[in-house]
Protein backbone atom coordinates (compact mmCIF):
# COMPACT_ATOMS: atom_id res chain seq x y z
CA UNK A 1 0.00 0.00 0.00
CA UNK A 2 1.36 3.33 -0.66
CA UNK A 3 2.38 5.42 1.53
CA UNK A 4 -0.15 8.71 2.64
CA UNK A 5 1.49 12.21 2.05
CA UNK A 6 0.73 14.22 4.92
CA UNK A 7 -0.01 17.97 4.30
CA UNK A 8 0.98 20.25 7.04
CA UNK A 9 -1.56 23.10 7.98
CA UNK A 10 -0.61 26.10 6.15
CA UNK A 11 -0.14 29.37 8.68
CA UNK A 12 -1.80 32.46 6.81
CA UNK A 13 0.44 34.45 9.03
CA UNK A 14 4.09 34.35 10.93
CA UNK A 15 5.92 36.57 13.60
CA UNK A 16 9.06 35.76 11.55
CA UNK A 17 7.68 37.49 8.31
CA UNK A 18 7.63 40.52 10.66
CA UNK A 19 11.45 40.39 11.62
CA UNK A 20 12.44 40.03 8.48
CA UNK A 21 10.89 43.64 7.92
CA UNK A 22 13.45 47.00 8.41
CA UNK A 23 11.95 49.39 11.30
CA UNK A 24 10.62 51.79 9.02
CA UNK A 25 8.27 49.35 6.56
CA UNK A 26 7.36 47.86 9.81
CA UNK A 27 6.16 51.59 11.21
CA UNK A 28 4.42 52.22 7.72
CA UNK A 29 2.57 48.64 8.07
CA UNK A 30 1.34 50.06 12.02
CA UNK A 31 0.24 53.55 10.53
CA UNK A 32 -1.44 52.47 7.92
CA UNK A 33 -3.29 50.06 9.64
CA UNK A 34 -3.94 51.15 13.53
CA UNK A 35 -7.24 52.13 14.17
CA UNK A 36 -6.68 55.30 15.92
CA UNK A 37 -9.20 57.40 14.46
CA UNK A 38 -11.13 57.97 17.83
CA UNK A 39 -8.35 58.74 19.88
CA UNK A 40 -6.95 61.54 17.15
CA UNK A 41 -10.33 63.28 17.34
CA UNK A 42 -10.61 63.09 20.93
CA UNK A 43 -6.80 64.65 21.49
CA UNK A 44 -7.52 66.87 19.00
CA UNK A 45 -10.90 68.39 20.47
CA UNK A 46 -8.84 68.44 23.91
CA UNK A 47 -6.40 70.22 22.03
CA UNK A 48 -9.12 73.16 20.53
CA UNK A 49 -8.08 76.06 18.86
CA UNK A 50 -4.43 76.39 20.61
CA UNK A 51 -1.35 76.76 18.80
CA UNK A 52 -0.46 73.38 16.42
CA UNK A 53 3.24 73.93 16.37
CA UNK A 54 3.31 70.21 16.77
CA UNK A 55 0.12 68.64 15.58
CA UNK A 56 -1.52 65.72 17.48
CA UNK A 57 -1.49 63.65 14.42
CA UNK A 58 2.86 63.89 14.15
CA UNK A 59 3.43 63.33 17.88
CA UNK A 60 1.15 60.27 18.28
CA UNK A 61 2.75 58.89 14.78
CA UNK A 62 6.25 59.48 16.78
CA UNK A 63 5.50 57.79 19.51
CA UNK A 64 4.21 54.69 18.00
CA UNK A 65 7.14 55.05 16.19
CA UNK A 66 9.29 55.27 19.71
CA UNK A 67 7.74 51.60 20.14
CA UNK A 68 8.37 49.87 17.27
CA UNK A 69 12.13 51.48 17.35
CA UNK A 70 12.57 50.08 20.98
CA UNK A 71 13.29 53.52 22.08
CA UNK A 72 13.49 53.64 25.72
CA UNK A 73 13.26 57.14 26.45
CA UNK A 74 12.00 60.37 24.59
CA UNK A 75 15.06 61.63 24.42
CA UNK A 76 15.95 58.44 22.27
CA UNK A 77 13.22 59.21 20.22
CA UNK A 78 13.86 63.10 19.84
CA UNK A 79 18.08 62.13 18.59
CA UNK A 80 16.39 59.52 15.99
CA UNK A 81 13.93 62.18 14.91
CA UNK A 82 16.95 64.91 14.57
CA UNK A 83 19.12 62.48 12.13
CA UNK A 84 16.03 60.70 10.32
CA UNK A 85 14.59 62.95 7.94
CA UNK A 86 12.16 60.11 5.91
CA UNK A 87 10.57 58.91 9.81
CA UNK A 88 10.51 62.97 10.39
CA UNK A 89 8.33 62.84 6.80
CA UNK A 90 5.92 59.03 8.03
CA UNK A 91 5.44 60.65 11.59
CA UNK A 92 4.29 63.97 9.76
CA UNK A 93 6.64 66.97 11.29
CA UNK A 94 7.09 69.63 8.62
CA UNK A 95 8.92 71.55 10.80
CA UNK A 96 11.81 70.92 13.42
CA UNK A 97 11.54 68.15 16.36
CA UNK A 98 9.52 68.69 19.25
CA UNK A 99 11.02 69.63 22.49
CA UNK A 100 10.67 67.44 25.41
CA UNK A 101 7.99 69.36 27.26
CA UNK A 102 5.72 69.00 23.92
CA UNK A 103 5.90 65.46 24.64
CA UNK A 104 5.66 65.59 28.28
CA UNK A 105 1.91 67.40 27.16
CA UNK A 106 1.30 65.19 24.72
CA UNK A 107 1.75 62.03 26.95
CA UNK A 108 -0.05 63.50 30.04
CA UNK A 109 -3.16 63.94 27.68
CA UNK A 110 -2.42 60.46 26.30
CA UNK A 111 -2.56 58.79 29.13
CA UNK A 112 -6.17 60.05 30.53
CA UNK A 113 -7.10 57.74 27.07
CA UNK A 114 -6.77 54.31 28.44
CA UNK A 115 -10.27 53.73 27.60
CA UNK A 116 -10.16 54.33 24.13
CA UNK A 117 -6.09 52.67 23.64
CA UNK A 118 -8.24 49.40 25.10
CA UNK A 119 -10.79 50.07 22.16
CA UNK A 120 -7.98 50.24 19.65
CA UNK A 121 -6.92 47.09 21.20
CA UNK A 122 -10.13 45.03 21.24
CA UNK A 123 -10.88 46.59 17.22
CA UNK A 124 -7.25 45.06 16.28
CA UNK A 125 -8.53 41.51 17.56
CA UNK A 126 -11.31 41.50 15.67
CA UNK A 127 -9.81 42.39 12.77
CA UNK A 128 -7.49 40.14 12.89
CA UNK A 129 -10.35 37.37 13.70
CA UNK A 130 -12.11 38.55 10.55
CA UNK A 131 -8.52 37.64 8.34
CA UNK A 132 -7.59 34.58 10.41
CA UNK A 133 -10.74 32.31 10.59
CA UNK A 134 -8.72 30.28 13.51
CA UNK A 135 -7.41 32.73 15.22
CA UNK A 136 -8.83 32.32 19.27
CA UNK A 137 -9.73 28.78 18.31
CA UNK A 138 -6.84 27.44 20.79
CA UNK A 139 -5.78 29.68 23.51
CA UNK A 140 -3.09 29.86 26.11
CA UNK A 141 -2.80 32.06 29.39
CA UNK A 142 -0.02 33.07 31.50
CA UNK A 143 1.46 36.02 33.38
CA UNK A 144 4.32 38.42 32.68
CA UNK A 145 6.31 39.94 35.96
CA UNK A 146 7.20 43.61 34.53
CA UNK A 147 9.49 45.36 37.45
CA UNK A 148 9.50 48.97 37.64
CA UNK A 149 12.55 51.24 36.95
CA UNK A 150 11.97 52.52 40.53
CA UNK A 151 13.80 50.04 42.84
CA UNK A 152 10.97 50.64 45.60
CA UNK A 153 9.02 52.29 47.60
CA UNK A 154 9.57 55.57 49.40
CA UNK A 155 8.99 55.96 53.23
CA UNK A 156 6.34 58.67 52.69
CA UNK A 157 4.49 57.25 50.12
CA UNK A 158 4.49 60.03 48.06
CA UNK A 159 4.86 60.79 44.56
CA UNK A 160 7.96 63.06 43.69
CA UNK A 161 8.21 61.62 39.79
CA UNK A 162 11.26 59.59 40.72
CA UNK A 163 9.38 56.46 42.87
CA UNK A 164 6.24 54.56 41.91
CA UNK A 165 3.36 54.67 44.26
CA UNK A 166 1.47 52.01 42.58
CA UNK A 167 3.64 49.06 42.46
CA UNK A 168 4.39 46.66 45.18
CA UNK A 169 6.23 43.32 44.96
CA UNK A 170 5.38 40.10 43.76
CA UNK A 171 6.55 36.31 43.89
CA UNK A 172 6.46 33.30 41.68
CA UNK A 173 7.98 29.83 42.51
CA UNK A 174 9.12 27.62 39.64
CA UNK A 175 9.64 23.95 40.71
CA UNK A 176 10.55 21.14 38.18
CA UNK A 177 12.33 17.97 38.00
CA UNK A 178 16.01 17.48 36.71
CA UNK A 179 17.03 14.56 34.46
CA UNK A 180 18.38 13.00 37.66
CA UNK A 181 14.78 12.92 39.00
CA UNK A 182 16.05 15.40 41.78
CA UNK A 183 13.96 18.08 42.33
CA UNK A 184 14.37 21.81 41.57
CA UNK A 185 13.04 25.20 43.05
CA UNK A 186 13.71 28.57 41.93
CA UNK A 187 11.55 31.69 43.98
CA UNK A 188 11.71 35.05 41.57
CA UNK A 189 11.17 38.34 43.19
CA UNK A 190 10.61 41.46 41.77
CA UNK A 191 9.07 45.42 42.85
CA UNK A 192 6.54 46.49 39.85
CA UNK A 193 3.35 45.08 37.89
CA UNK A 194 2.06 41.92 35.99
CA UNK A 195 1.09 41.47 32.58
CA UNK A 196 -1.45 38.82 32.41
CA UNK A 197 -2.09 37.80 29.03
CA UNK A 198 -4.11 35.18 26.58
CA UNK A 199 -2.82 34.59 23.31
CA UNK A 200 -3.81 32.55 20.28
CA UNK A 201 -1.88 29.68 20.66
CA UNK A 202 -1.86 29.11 17.09
CA UNK A 203 -0.57 32.84 15.74
CA UNK A 204 0.83 33.74 19.04
CA UNK A 205 -0.70 37.29 19.18
CA UNK A 206 -2.44 38.17 21.75
CA UNK A 207 -6.29 38.38 22.53
CA UNK A 208 -6.65 40.00 25.75
CA UNK A 209 -4.62 41.68 28.56
CA UNK A 210 -4.50 42.84 32.14
CA UNK A 211 -2.00 45.30 33.67
CA UNK A 212 -2.12 44.59 37.74
CA UNK A 213 0.58 44.95 40.51
CA UNK A 214 2.58 42.57 41.09
CA UNK A 215 1.33 41.16 44.14
CA UNK A 216 -2.66 40.13 41.96
CA UNK A 217 -2.60 36.20 41.66
CA UNK A 218 -2.65 34.98 38.44
CA UNK A 219 -6.15 33.43 39.46
CA UNK A 220 -7.77 36.81 39.72
CA UNK A 221 -5.86 37.77 36.62
CA UNK A 222 -7.54 34.95 34.59
CA UNK A 223 -10.89 35.47 35.69
CA UNK A 224 -10.35 39.32 34.73
CA UNK A 225 -9.24 38.07 31.24
CA UNK A 226 -12.50 36.01 30.70
CA UNK A 227 -14.51 38.95 31.55
CA UNK A 228 -13.25 40.98 29.44
CA UNK A 229 -13.45 38.78 26.72
CA UNK A 230 -17.62 38.40 27.57
CA UNK A 231 -18.00 42.01 27.13
CA UNK A 232 -15.37 42.32 23.91
CA UNK A 233 -14.80 39.48 22.05
CA UNK A 234 -18.00 37.22 22.85
CA UNK A 235 -17.25 35.35 19.14
CA UNK A 236 -14.00 34.30 20.33
CA UNK A 237 -15.04 33.53 23.46
CA UNK A 238 -17.94 31.44 21.81
CA UNK A 239 -15.56 29.44 19.16
CA UNK A 240 -12.71 29.06 21.61
CA UNK A 241 -12.11 25.00 21.63
CA UNK A 242 -9.49 24.87 24.53
CA UNK A 243 -7.30 27.26 26.74
CA UNK A 244 -3.93 25.81 27.93
CA UNK A 245 -2.00 27.45 30.69
CA UNK A 246 0.53 26.23 33.53
CA UNK A 247 -0.47 24.75 37.21
CA UNK A 248 -0.61 28.68 38.74
CA UNK A 249 -3.88 28.60 37.64
CA UNK A 250 -4.72 25.19 38.48
CA UNK A 251 -8.22 26.32 40.30
CA UNK A 252 -11.61 24.58 40.35
CA UNK A 253 -13.69 27.52 39.82
CA UNK A 254 -11.40 28.40 36.99
CA UNK A 255 -11.84 25.22 35.17
CA UNK A 256 -15.68 25.04 35.79
CA UNK A 257 -16.05 28.60 34.51
CA UNK A 258 -14.01 27.48 31.20
CA UNK A 259 -15.77 24.29 30.15
CA UNK A 260 -19.76 24.66 32.18
CA UNK A 261 -19.86 28.59 31.41
CA UNK A 262 -18.03 29.07 28.15
CA UNK A 263 -17.50 25.75 26.58
CA UNK A 264 -13.91 25.74 26.58
CA UNK A 265 -12.05 22.66 27.50
CA UNK A 266 -9.19 23.47 30.33
CA UNK A 267 -5.71 21.97 29.46
CA UNK A 268 -4.37 23.19 33.10
CA UNK A 269 -1.30 21.55 34.56
CA UNK A 270 -1.85 20.29 38.18
CA UNK A 271 -0.27 20.60 41.76
CA UNK A 272 -0.60 17.64 44.29
CA UNK A 273 -2.95 18.87 46.98
CA UNK A 274 -3.41 15.52 48.45
CA UNK A 275 -2.33 15.89 51.73
CA UNK A 276 -2.57 11.99 53.34
CA UNK A 277 0.76 10.74 50.80
CA UNK A 278 -0.85 8.18 48.87
CA UNK A 279 -0.01 7.83 45.46
CA UNK A 280 -3.68 6.33 44.46
CA UNK A 281 -7.06 6.99 45.91
CA UNK A 282 -9.73 4.52 44.85
CA UNK A 283 -13.00 5.51 42.99
CA UNK A 284 -15.86 5.20 44.51
CA UNK A 285 -18.13 2.07 43.48
CA UNK A 286 -15.10 0.55 42.37
CA UNK A 287 -13.16 -2.32 44.05
CA UNK A 288 -10.24 -2.49 41.96
CA UNK A 289 -10.00 1.00 40.31
CA UNK A 290 -7.81 3.84 41.40
CA UNK A 291 -6.41 7.13 40.22
CA UNK A 292 -3.38 9.28 40.93
CA UNK A 293 -3.76 13.15 40.85
CA UNK A 294 -2.41 13.78 37.76
CA UNK A 295 -5.65 12.00 36.41
CA UNK A 296 -4.03 8.65 35.34
CA UNK A 297 -6.33 5.73 36.23
CA UNK A 298 -5.02 2.30 37.43
CA UNK A 299 -7.12 -1.02 37.55
CA UNK A 300 -5.75 -4.15 39.80
CA UNK A 301 -5.94 -7.51 38.48
CA UNK A 302 -8.68 -9.65 40.64
CA UNK A 303 -6.11 -12.54 40.80
CA UNK A 304 -2.82 -11.05 40.97
CA UNK A 305 -2.66 -7.81 42.00
CA UNK A 306 -0.75 -6.46 38.90
CA UNK A 307 -1.51 -2.29 38.71
CA UNK A 308 -1.80 -1.26 35.08
CA UNK A 309 -2.55 1.58 33.52
CA UNK A 310 -6.07 1.83 31.95
CA UNK A 311 -6.41 3.43 28.25
CA UNK A 312 -8.15 6.61 27.38
CA UNK A 313 -11.53 6.31 25.71
CA UNK A 314 -12.22 9.95 25.21
CA UNK A 315 -14.83 12.25 26.46
CA UNK A 316 -18.50 11.58 26.40
CA UNK A 317 -20.29 15.32 26.21
CA UNK A 318 -23.55 13.88 26.83
CA UNK A 319 -22.51 12.20 29.80
CA UNK A 320 -20.26 14.34 30.88
CA UNK A 321 -17.71 11.31 31.80
CA UNK A 322 -14.44 10.28 30.74
CA UNK A 323 -13.83 6.71 29.47
CA UNK A 324 -11.52 4.44 30.57
CA UNK A 325 -11.02 0.94 28.64
CA UNK A 326 -9.17 -2.84 30.06
CA UNK A 327 -5.37 -2.06 28.91
CA UNK A 328 -5.91 -6.21 28.50
CA UNK A 329 -8.21 -5.63 25.79
CA UNK A 330 -6.72 -2.41 24.20
CA UNK A 331 -3.15 -3.85 24.35
CA UNK A 332 -3.17 -7.93 23.84
CA UNK A 333 -1.92 -7.87 27.32
CA UNK A 334 -2.72 -11.61 28.82
CA UNK A 335 -4.71 -11.21 32.30
CA UNK A 336 -5.14 -14.04 34.45
CA UNK A 337 -7.97 -12.57 36.35
CA UNK A 338 -9.68 -10.59 33.17
CA UNK A 339 -12.72 -13.25 32.61
CA UNK A 340 -13.87 -12.09 36.50
CA UNK A 341 -12.89 -8.53 36.42
CA UNK A 342 -15.48 -6.41 37.35
CA UNK A 343 -14.51 -3.01 35.13
CA UNK A 344 -13.43 -5.44 31.82
CA UNK A 345 -16.14 -3.49 29.67
CA UNK A 346 -14.53 -0.28 31.12
CA UNK A 347 -15.80 2.88 33.33
CA UNK A 348 -16.98 5.54 33.11
CA UNK A 349 -15.67 8.81 35.46
CA UNK A 350 -18.45 12.11 36.03
CA UNK A 351 -16.28 14.90 35.80
CA UNK A 352 -17.84 16.06 39.00
CA UNK A 353 -16.03 13.10 40.71
CA UNK A 354 -12.83 15.58 41.02
CA UNK A 355 -13.12 19.24 38.66
CA UNK A 356 -9.40 20.15 38.89
CA UNK A 357 -8.25 15.60 38.06
CA UNK A 358 -11.25 14.79 35.60
CA UNK A 359 -11.19 17.23 32.58
CA UNK A 360 -12.98 17.04 29.47
CA UNK A 361 -9.97 16.13 27.58
CA UNK A 362 -8.27 13.46 29.94
CA UNK A 363 -5.29 14.15 31.50
CA UNK A 364 -3.41 11.23 30.87
CA UNK A 365 -4.50 10.90 26.75
CA UNK A 366 -1.19 12.41 24.13
CA UNK A 367 -3.85 15.10 23.04
CA UNK A 368 -3.58 16.59 26.65
CA UNK A 369 0.33 16.58 26.28
CA UNK A 370 0.14 18.26 22.97
CA UNK A 371 -2.34 20.63 23.51
CA UNK A 372 -0.76 21.72 27.09
CA UNK A 373 2.71 22.08 24.96
CA UNK A 374 0.72 25.13 23.05
CA UNK A 375 0.94 27.54 26.17
CA UNK A 376 4.40 28.23 25.26
CA UNK A 377 3.10 30.40 22.54
CA UNK A 378 2.96 32.99 25.84
CA UNK A 379 5.93 32.46 26.94
CA UNK A 380 6.97 33.48 23.21
CA UNK A 381 4.83 36.59 22.77
CA UNK A 382 6.57 37.78 26.37
CA UNK A 383 9.88 37.24 24.87
CA UNK A 384 9.09 39.56 21.93
CA UNK A 385 8.00 42.28 24.64
CA UNK A 386 11.32 42.04 26.16
CA UNK A 387 13.15 42.09 22.79
CA UNK A 388 11.34 43.61 20.41
CA UNK A 389 9.29 46.41 22.23
CA UNK A 390 12.11 47.29 24.90
CA UNK A 391 10.53 45.89 27.78
CA UNK A 392 13.59 44.30 29.36
CA UNK A 393 15.08 47.37 29.82
CA UNK A 394 12.74 50.12 30.28
CA UNK A 395 11.49 53.64 32.14
CA UNK A 396 8.45 53.32 32.91
CA UNK A 397 7.40 54.53 36.71
CA UNK A 398 3.64 53.81 37.80
CA UNK A 399 0.33 51.79 36.77
CA UNK A 400 -1.13 54.36 34.04
CA UNK A 401 2.30 55.08 32.33
CA UNK A 402 2.67 50.67 32.07
CA UNK A 403 -0.78 50.10 31.17
CA UNK A 404 -0.43 52.55 27.95
CA UNK A 405 2.80 51.37 27.21
CA UNK A 406 1.88 47.61 27.62
CA UNK A 407 -1.24 48.23 25.65
CA UNK A 408 0.85 50.25 23.09
CA UNK A 409 3.21 47.19 22.04
CA UNK A 410 0.43 44.76 22.07
CA UNK A 411 -1.83 46.86 19.70
CA UNK A 412 1.92 47.69 17.48
CA UNK A 413 1.92 43.80 17.41
CA UNK A 414 -1.81 43.45 16.16
CA UNK A 415 -1.23 46.03 13.67
CA UNK A 416 2.15 44.45 12.18
CA UNK A 417 -0.24 41.16 11.75
CA UNK A 418 -2.88 43.09 10.39
CA UNK A 419 -0.78 44.65 7.65
CA UNK A 420 0.93 41.82 6.79
CA UNK A 421 -1.96 39.72 5.99
CA UNK A 422 -4.11 42.39 4.20
CA UNK A 423 -0.71 43.24 2.06
CA UNK A 424 -0.01 38.77 1.45
CA UNK A 425 -3.86 38.96 0.39
CA UNK A 426 -3.54 41.81 -1.83
CA UNK A 427 -0.18 40.75 -3.46
CA UNK A 428 -2.15 37.24 -4.12
CA UNK A 429 -5.28 38.77 -5.82
CA UNK A 430 -2.67 40.48 -8.13
CA UNK A 431 -0.84 37.54 -9.16
CA UNK A 432 -4.19 35.98 -9.62
CA UNK A 433 -5.07 38.86 -12.00
CA UNK A 434 -1.99 39.00 -13.84
CA UNK A 435 -2.23 35.18 -14.79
Amino acid sequence: MPAIAIIPQLKLFGWQEIESLGDLERLRLVLEHLPDEQLMVRLERERGKGRDEYPVRAMWNSVVAGVVFQHRTIEELRRELSRNAQLREMCGFEGRVPPAWAYSRFLKKLFKQETLLERIFADLVKEVHKELPEFGRHLALDSKAIPSFAKGTNKSGTPDGRRDTDADYGKKTYRGTREDGTLWEKTVTWFGYKLHLIVDATYELPVAYVVTRASTADIKGASELLRQLEEEQPEILREAETLAADKGYDDSKLIIKLWDGCGIKPVIGIRNMWKDGEETHLLPGKANAAYDYKGHVYCFCPETGVKREMSSGGFEQDRNTLKKLCPAKQYGIKCRGQAKCPIKQGIRIPLKEDRRIFTPIDRASYKWKRIYAKRTAVERVNSRLDVSFGFEVHTIRGLTKMKTRCGLALCVMLALAVGRIKEKQTDKLRSLVAA
